[in-house]
């Protein structure tokens, strides 16, 4: 990036390569596209020809052959659809020769260069996936523990977990035997004992609902097959991995202590630790977080083991009290010092040489002069004497003044500025919401973010009100009354005024005042029912465009803008694309919301939404410019103003006093050997190294994945710097850079140990959420399930000790990935049912793309906290349990929370006490599911909830609203899918089918 490359100002008139994941056609970058074309991989399967691939020739092993075993909607029947015909359940192992036919076609018998199973893999244990043969503990491979609980299976076992890899009934290519499938979507016949993995509810919550009582008829496509028969031996859930094991060990051993960053390559606690971070050379991963610390030091490694290379970067992440803020360094007019050649900024990973007059770049080793005014002795160490007292230096995190070069035509950038725009359309003015929003804004505007030193905000403010005209409001303080302009000419927007339509809060109260007062009277007796929505964003834009300055839009809107305007839609929300090769179309933007999302962030615009629907909206074009501009969207379904403003305005409050960077551009470099090629999250990519946000906020992530074009060295490392230029709250032109250094190693286990599921779910999750702009959902989840398999399978045979075909060896660090991508593959945006609105999938979508690894992991596996069990004498919260029916009690009171909802799931025999503590009444019958919150009751149970409940909602963006749910009544359906390791009523596996069915996958790819 040089100097003049790295202004903000990028040159638009450039053909576009594809706006952050649209891109052209023929793209040739495709999700699941590890390595090069020429991969061995990729070589056509017999019957497939090469352009069928899914995710075009670098797909990495291609599609599965027809009928291969894949976990998809369609693959796992309920046998013949006949009742009382048994289907022939599992083959028993198809011929050798057969086998290996099949394989060959697959191009997946060989994993290339076999890794000799390393000698440093460290002691722990690992145990069989077949019943009572139990290896002794041998090694750090996470097998499952040791089950003595299950009895040997019988000769014809089926729960899947025979001696031998029990394929299941599906057709196959290679004359395999094995009946096929008459209907993929035939109903699970009623009077049937569920398959395996699917507890019968216990007699107390009530008859086992049948699947016709669910309103959702017939068995659920994407779900395993519901075996009919006996009732089988189940897997016993308590000797899988846990995931909630997982993370209370995680806190065990590193919770409440220093993480000092001093060592590249080490392994940070996780996210659900709590510790305190100490930055000593390396970024804070709570900065940026990686899928592995040691990357493999060839690309043929790397396409063996398959295992994602990104880092997920939150740049402004948010950093506790207890944390020392990042240092500014200020070299007034020289600005920072950079390498010459590759424009990597000065950091620890710079070598000073020649006694300390010139240093030798980490990144790409060339040698540059020191200036003058940095020049500083070295020690006997060969390190300057001055390490310690630059941060630039010895951090691996801090911030750079910037000089006019970094500036917009040189010129140094104004304090940005928020513009509120409210529909006032009939239906807001009527439920209130539009004197709500009022109303809170008089007092909300004394909370504008602002520097830690300033007294005051320097944000200045505007306000637009809208139907299908816009009306601007002139608040100049020297007013006695606000003056509003109407522009009805909404094909061609224009400014109506300049000179008091952004203005200084504090200086012109009495004007804002009056007016928040006057606009709810103003449109009382509209009756004006259409609305725009595109035209809203373009005056916005021009606004600031034309006060030079950066900012953010907060637009609150509710219907779908069916006005005669630039950016008109229609409903087209089709419940038959669904399952077909169509169905990304109800993902991607209808009209030109795309050059619109490119102009705002070219002006440095950044939108917020804030979406009041009672129906349909089309979430997928209206959220498309907030996405892009690095802006938050927040939905709330048929808003009722009792129940629903304490969501809407803590959202509002926590949203407005965001600490945030705007008119940003982020560029990752890396040392040699490897480099960024591709990038996820709220962003646009206007060429493919700058990432351009309007603006960036705390929780925001962009997730950048790695590949090699040269071999690493196991000496230096592979180095990332990201560096993001930005406008701070006070209008100071800024970079901040965030340094991280990781190992490599030729030895695979060494990846495989220093991986962090956290970040490869996140990854998954973006990844598959780009991709289904422009595949399938069927081809997206396949490489999900296929991609798992394949990690897993080359660490069976590449860094495990030998081990029975039957044995399922996971690595440590990736027990619980299996439970996490089924969470994933089971998400309403993957799951492809017409109860689930589209707009809910799109809503999803978007959050999920700027999530941080936080947030995606309470997201996809909700925390579950048996509150019935509070000790009142400590300041401990509950433990966790895991995620799943059998874990709740008729007699508790258990907390689901995932970072968008809440739920209280209340037992039918829960205690009288309890119920009188939280909610002073005094019998189960008289609680209302109607509470959105809790009575503020003056008891220590009802305190120390409450308490909870702050806690958990403080550390994430969206404010959840609660829902009070008994056991056994109708909202139980939905607080249900929320339980993840269970069969989902929408059809996705349990975690134990799951299991199974990657077993067998393994099974496949390694026999």
């Amino acid at each position: 990036m040089s100097q003049q490359g790295y202004v903000a100002a990028p040159p638009y008139s450039q053909s576009q390569p594809g706006i952050g994941g649209f891109g052209p056609p023929n793209s040739s970058i495709h999700y699941g596209h590890y390595g090069d074309p020429n991969s061995s991989y990729s070589a056509p399967q017999p019957g497939v020809s090469k352009s069928a691939v899914p995710f075009g020739s670098p797909a990495p092993v291609g599609p599965p052959p027809p009928g291969a075993q894949q976990f998809s909607p369609n693959s796992f029947q309920n046998g013949s659809g006949t009742p009382g015909q048994q289907p022939q359940r599992f083959q028993g192992p198809p011929p050798p020769a057969q086998l290996a036919d099949q394989l060959n076609s697959m191009q997946i018998n060989s994993y290339g260069p076999g890794t000799a199973p390393s000698s440093s893999v460290s002691p722990g244990h690992r145990a069989a996936f077949q019943g009572p043969q139990v290896l002794p503990p041998a090694q750090q491979q996470m097998g499952l523990p040791p089950a003595p609980q299950l009895p040997p299976p019988p000769a014809n076992s089926v729960n899947g977990l025979c001696a031998q890899p029990a394929l299941p009934p599906v057709a196959r290519q290679g004359g395999i035997p094995g009946p096929v499938p008459p209907n993929p979507n035939l109903q699970h016949l009623p009077g049937q004992p569920p398959g395996p993995g699917y507890h019968p509810q216990q007699a107390n919550y009530g008859p086992q609902m049948a699947a016709p009582q669910l309103s959702y008829p017939g068995a659920f496509p994407g779900g395993p097959a519901q075996l009919a028969g006996p009732p089988q031996k189940k897997l016993d859930p308590d000797s899988i991995p846990s995931p909630i094991q997982v993370i209370e060990n995680d806190k065990a051993a590193r919770g409440g202590q220093v993480y000092a960053t001093n060592t590249r390559g080490q392994v940070p606690p996780l996210v659900t630790t709590n510790c305190v971070i100490q930055d000593q050379g390396h970024a804070s991963p709570r900065y940026i977080r990686c899928t592995t610390y040691c990357f493999p030091v060839t690309s043929d490694m790397a396409k063996q083991a398959r295992i994602p290379l990104a880092a997920v970067i939150q740049p402004f992440a948010a950093v506790p009290p207890n944390e020392t803020p990042l240092y500014l360094v200020n070299h007034g007019e020289t600005g920072p010092i950079r390498c010459n050649r590759c424009k990597a900024y000065m950091c620890p990973f710079m070598q000073f040489i020649e006694g300390g007059r010139r240093y030798q770049c980490g990144f790409c080793n060339c040698i540059n002069d020191v200036p003058q005014f940095f020049f500083q002795h070295l020690d006997h160490m060969g390190r300057r004497i001055d390490h310690y007292e630059r941060p630039e230096l010895s951090l691996g995190s801090y911030e750079y003044v910037a000089t006019s070069d970094y500036c917009r035509d040189k010129k140094p950038p104004n304090p940005p500025a928020f513009i509120f725009m409210i529909d006032v359309s009939y239906r807001n003015i009527k439920s209130g919401l539009v004197k709500l929003i009022c109303d809170e804004l008089k007092t909300l505007l004394d909370k504008l973010p602002r520097e830690e030193q300033e007294e005051s905000s320097a944000i200045r403010v505007g306000f637009v009100t809208y139907n299908k005209v816009l009306h601007f409001f002139n608040v100049k303080s020297s007013l006695a009354q606000p003056q509003m302009m109407v522009v009805t000419d909404v094909a061609e927007v224009f400014v109506p005024l300049l000179d008091g339509f952004l203005v200084d809060f504090e200086e012109s109260r009495s004007v804002v005042t009056n007016l928040l007062d006057q606009i709810p009277e103003l449109f009382a007796d509209t009756n004006e029912s259409e609305t725009i929505f595109a035209p809203v964003i373009q005056a916005g834009m021009e606004a600031l465009k034309a006060a030079e300055c950066a900012g953010k839009l907060f637009l609150f809107h509710s219907s779908l803008p069916t006005a005669e305007a630039p950016g008109k839609l229609k409903n087209r929300d089709d419940k038959k694309l669904l399952n077909t090769d169509k169905e990304k179309t109800l993902f991607q933007p209808q009209g030109n919301y795309e050059a619109l999302a490119k102009d705002c962030v070219a002006n440095g615009c950044c939108v917020n939404l804030f979406l009041f629907p009672t129906q349909y909206v089309d979430v997928a074009s209206m959220g498309l410019v907030t996405m892009y501009t690095g802006g938050t969207l927040y939905k709330y379904n048929n808003f009722q103003l009792d129940a629903d403003s304490p969501q809407f305005l803590s959202d509002l409050r926590k949203d407005i006093q965001k600490k945030m960077g705007f008119d940003a551009t982020m560029r990752v470099r890396t040392s040699t050997g490897f480099r960024a090629t591709d990038f996820f999250g709220a962003i646009y990519m206007n060429n493919t190294t700058d990432v351009e946000m309007a603006a960036v906020d705390c929780d925001k992530a962009v997730t950048v994945e790695f590949k090699h074009d040269d071999k690493l060295n196991e000496d230096t490392g592979a180095l990332i710097q990201c560096a993001v230029l930005y406008t701070s709250l006070s209008g100071q032109r800024r970079i901040r850079i965030h340094n991280i250094g990781l190992n490599c190693s030729s030895q695979l286990a060494d990846v495989y140990r220093t991986c962090e599921t956290d970040a490869l779910i996140n990854f998954f999750a973006k990844s598959a959420f780009k991709a289904i702009l422009s595949q399938p959902l069927k081809t997206v989840r396949d490489i999900l399930v296929n991609q798992t398999a394949h990690m897993l399978a080359c660490y069976k045979k590449n860094c495990a000790s030998p081990a029975a075909v039957s044995q399922l060896i996971l690595p440590d660090t990736m027990k619980v990935l299996p439970v996490y991508m089924n969470c994933l593959l089971k998400s309403c945006v993957l799951a492809s049912r017409p109860e689930i609105p589209t707009d809910e999938r799109a809503f999803h979508r978007q959050l999920i793309m700027a999530m941080g690894v936080a947030d995606t992991q309470l997201f996809f596996y909700p925390l579950l906290l048996p509150i019935h069990s509070l000790d009142l004498k400590s300041d401990a919260v509950p433990a966790a349990i895991r995620c799943s029916e059998e874990r709740l009690s008729e007699g508790g009171a258990f907390l689901l929370a995932n970072g968008l909802r809440m739920f209280l799931w209340l037992g039918a025999s829960v205690s009288s006490e309890l119920i009188q503590g939280l909610f002073n009444v005094p019998s189960f019958a008289h609680i209302s599911t109607e509470a959105t919150s809790l009575p503020d009751l003056d008891n220590p149970f009802s305190k120390k909830l409450k308490h909870i409940l702050a806690q958990i909602q403080s550390q994430k963006p969206h404010t959840m609203k609660l829902m009070v749910v008994k056991q056994r009544e109708q909202p139980e359906m939905l607080f249900r899918q929320f339980l993840v390791e269970d069969k989902s009523i929408y059809g996705g596996a349990s975690y134990v089918d799951f299991l199974v069915c990657i077993h067998k996958e393994i099974s496949q790819l390694l026999s």
